[in-house]
C-alpha cells in the first residue's frame, strides 16, 4: 500500500468482501446490509495505541492510518489538546506515528504505508469448510484464526525490526498493528476461504518513538511464515477431525501440495474455477513463446507467463452475499454436480482416508534423515541460501512427514539449525570494521554433488519438458537419505561380534532418540543396537514419507522415461528427431554446394543440431536456461 489514497481501496474493496462498495454509505452500514463480519484488529502493537486486539476496524481508523500515518484515534487526541489549548498544528504533529507523510513526499519519494499478508489455506481445506457441517466451518475457521496468530506471532518474535537513517540504525520490534479482513468466495463466487492482514508500515521504539519496519526482511520470510502457517492449520484440523494430508501435484513438475485425503479432485476442480481459466490461456501463451523462441521456456519463463494469464484471467468485482446464501448456493451447486452421496459423505470418506494414513504413520520424525532431506532439497533448488529457506524446508518436510500428525513446537527451528551445521558451508565472510551479520543475515551453500538434468516424456499429447529444480532436489535428497540407511543398517564385518550380542552401546549423534526431537518407538525394547535402531528408522520414514515419493513419481528419473505409457511417446519423438535430423544434413548438404564460402559454418550448424537430438534421444537434453 503506497499512495495517500490507497487505503480506499481496502475500504470499498477489500473490507466489503471484495465487492464495489455503494457510493454514499458508511463501511459499517454496508457490511451490515450485506451480512459482512467487519474487520478486526490484530498484534502486539495495539497495547501501544490502546486498541484492543479483536475490535472492530473502522473506516475512520482506516484513512487515518493507512491513509494519514497518523494514530487510529487521533480525532479524540487532537480534540483533547485543542481543549487544552495547543495550537492546531502542533496538536496535528502529535497524532502523527514517526516521520509525517509529507515530508516523505516532499523528498520526492513515495512513502510505503502497509503490507498486505493474505492467509488462505489448502484448496481441500475450503472444500471441507464449504460443505461440511456447521462444526466442521467451526473448527476450520478456529484453526484458521489460530495460525494466522501464530503467524504472527513468530513475525513479531523473530523477523520483524525498524530502522532508521537510511538502514543504518536497526532495533528489533515484537509488536505489529494489523487489520485483518475475511473473505468467503473468489471472483467468481466459488468458495475461497482467505484473510487480508494490513500491517501497518509503522512500529514503536523502546524508546517510544515511532520508525517505519524494516519491509525488505518481511518480504524476504513471506515464504517461510506460509509455510507455518499451513502447517499449524494443517495439524490443528487434522488432530481435531482425525484426518491426513496426502500430495497432490498441481502443476507437472513443481512441490505438490499436502491435501486432506479423502476430498475427491473433482471437488477441488469444481471450486478452482480461476485455475481452469488460467490453464487455458497459459497454454496458448506458451505455444506463443515457443513459436517466438524456438524452445520451451524455463522454469523462470514459467512463472512469468503464469502470471501473465492470472492477470488476464482476473475477473471483475462483483456485490458480495452474506455467508448463509453462499453456503447454500453452494451445497445446490454440488449437489447437481455430484450428487447427494459424494457431498453429504465427504467428512466420512475423509475420516476412513486419515485413519488408514494413521494407522501407519506414527507421529515421529528423524531429525537425522529430516537434516539431509531439508539440505539436499533447499541446496539443489537455490544453490546458494539462508536459514529462512531451510528453515521453510524443515517446516515442509514436517508437513510432508508427519501426514497431519502433531508435532512438538520449536522441531522446526532445530531441524533448520541441525541442517546448517552438518551440512552448510558459511559464505558471508565477517569484515573487520563493520557490523557483524545476524544469523538471518548470512548465506551458506552446500557440498553435495550437483544433480544432472534430464528429460520427461509428456503426458495427454504434451511435448516433453524438462526437469524442475524441485524434482532433481527430490532426486539428490532420496539419494542421500539412501546412502545413509545403507551405511546404517550395513552386515557387520567379517570376525566381528553379532550385534544382537553386543552390550549396548551409547546413543550416536547418526539419529537423535531424546524425546521430543527424536525418533520413539514405545514398543521396542529400552536398548538397541545400532544396526536394529537405523533397520527402525528406516521402516518408520518409509512408512511416513507419501506413496508418491516411494514410487519414484518425483524422485527416481528413471520412472519417467522407462514406464509403457511413455515408451510410445518416446519412440514417436525420437523418430521425429531423427527425421528432422536428416533434414537438417540434408539442407546442410544443399547449402554447400550452392554456397561454398559458408561450407564450415552450415556443417557445424548441421552436426550442432545432431548433438541436440541425440541428446533428447537418450533421455537428457540441455536447454538455454541450464
Amino acid at each position: 500500500m503506497r499512495r495517500r489514497n490507497a487505503w480506499r481501496y481496502y475500504v470499498r474493496g477489500v473490507a466489503f468482501g471484495d465487492g464495489h462498495r455503494p457510493v454514499g454509505q458508511s463501511l459499517k452500514n454496508v457490511q451490515e446490509a450485506a451480512g459482512l463480519p467487519p474487520g478486526r484488529w490484530l498484534g502486539r502493537g495495539l497495547f501501544a495505541l490502546g486498541l484492543t486486539e479483536g475490535a472492530e476496524v473502522s473506516e475512520r481508523q482506516m484513512e487515518l492510518l493507512f491513509g494519514e500515518g497518523r494514530h487510529p484515534d487521533a480525532d479524540r487526541m487532537e480534540r483533547a489538546l485543542l481543549d487544552d489549548g495547543v495550537d492546531a498544528e502542533t496538536a496535528r504533529r502529535a497524532t502523527v506515528l514517526g516521520q509525517p507523510i509529507e515530508e516523505i513526499e516532499h523528498r520526492k519519494q513515495t512513502p510505503l504505508l502497509a503490507l498486505d499478508f493474505v492467509f488462505r489455506p489448502q484448496a481441500s481445506l475450503v472444500v471441507l469448510w464449504a460443505l461440511g457441517d456447521e462444526q466442521t466451518r467451526q473448527i476450520i475457521e478456529q484453526a484458521h484464526e489460530r495460525a494466522v496468530a501464530a503467524t504472527l506471532r513468530w513475525l513479531e518474535d523473530e523477523v520483524t525490526q525498524t530502522r532508521w537513517a537510511s538502514g543504518r540504525g536497526r532495533t528489533k520490534a515484537p509488536a505489529l498493528v494489523v487489520a485483518a479482513f475475511w473473505h468467503y468466495d473468489n471472483r467468481n463466487g466459488f468458495p475461497l476461504l482467505h484473510e487480508h492482514c494490513l500491517i501497518a508500515n509503522r512500529v514503536q521504539r523502546p524508546d517510544g518513538s515511532w520508525y517505519a519496519l524494516d519491509t525488505v526482511r518481511l518480504y524476504k520470510n513471506i515464504v517461510a511464515a506460509d509455510t507455518l502457517y499451513t502447517l499449524e492449520m494443517t495439524t490443528e484440523v487434522c488432530e481435531t477431525l482425525g484426518l491426513a494430508t496426502v500430495p497432490r501435484e498441481v502443476t507437472p513438475g513443481l512441490r505438490p501440495v499436502m491435501e486432506i485425503a479423502g476430498v475427491d479432485q473433482a471437488l477441488i476442480d469444481w471450486s478452482s474455477t480461476r485455475r481452469r481459466r488460467i490453464e487455458d490461456v497459459l497454454e496458448g501463451v506458451t505455444d506463443e513463446y515457443v513459436k517466438k523462441h524456438g524452445r520451451l521456456p524455463g522454469e523462470r519463463a514459467r512463472h512469468g507467463l503464469g502470471w501473465w494469464a492470472a492477470q488476464e484471467t482476473r475477473p471483475s468485482k462483483k456485490a458480495p452475499r452474506p455467508l448463509d446464501q453462499l453456503l447454500a448456493w453452494w451445497r445446490v451447486s454440488a449437489l447437481l454436480k455430484f450428487g447427494q452421496r459424494i457431498v453429504d459423505g465427504l467428512l466420512q470418506r475423509c475420516q476412513a482416508a486419515g485413519a488408514a494414513i494413521r494407522a501407519r504413520v506414527g507421529p515421529w520424525v528423524d531429525t537425522a534423515l529430516a537434516a539431509v532431506d531439508v539440505a539436499a532439497v533447499v541446496f539443489t533448488v537455490r544453490g546458494v541460501f539462508a536459514r529462512r529457506h531451510v528453515l521453510a524446508e524443515a517446516r515442509r518436510h514436517l508437513l510432508e512427514t508427519l501426514r497431519g500428525r502433531a508435532y512438538v513446537p520449536g522441531i522446526d527451528s532445530y531441524i533448520a539449525d541441525r541442517a546448517l551445521e552438518r551440512y552448510g558451508r558459511q559464505l558471508t565472510v565477517p569484515q573487520k570494521g563493520r557490523r557483524t551479520p545476524a544469523p538471518d543475515q548470512l548465506s551458506y551453500t552446500a557440498d553435495f554433488a550437483w544433480p544432472t538434468r534430464w528429460w520427461i516424456a509428456g503426458t495427454d499429447g504434451k511435448p516433453p519438458r524438462e526437469s524442475s529444480r524441485y524434482e532433481r532436489a527430490r532426486a539428490a535428497s532420496l539419494a542421500l537419505q539412501n546412502a545413509i540407511r545403507a551405511t546404517l543398517t550395513a552386515p557387520p564385518a567379517r570376525g566381528e561380534a553379532p550385534p544382537a550380542t553386543a552390550p549396548a552401546a551409547p546413543p550416536t549423534n547418526d539419529h537423535d532418540q531424546a524425546v521430543p526431537h527424536g525418533v520413539d518407538h514405545p514398543s521396542r525394547e529400552a536398548a538397541q543396537t545400532p544396526a536394529q535402531r537405523a533397520a527402525a528408522i528406516h521402516a518408520h520414514q518409509q512408512a511416513a514419507m507419501p506413496q508418491e515419493y516411494l514410487e519414484g513419481r518425483t524422485t527416481d528419473p528413471a520412472t519417467w522415461m522407462t514406464s509403457p505409457q511413455n515408451l510410445a511417446r518416446i519412440a514417436a519423438l525420437t523418430r521425429a528427431a531423427e527425421a528432422h535430423g536428416r533434414t537438417v544434413e540434408e539442407q546442410a548438404d544443399r547449402t554447400k554446394h550452392a554456397h561454398p564460402a559458408k561450407q564450415a559454418p552450415a556443417a557445424d550448424a548441421g552436426r550442432q543440431q545432431q548433438h541436440h537430438t541425440a541428446q533428447t534421444d537418450q533421455g537428457r537434453g540441455v536447454g538455454p536456461d541450464r
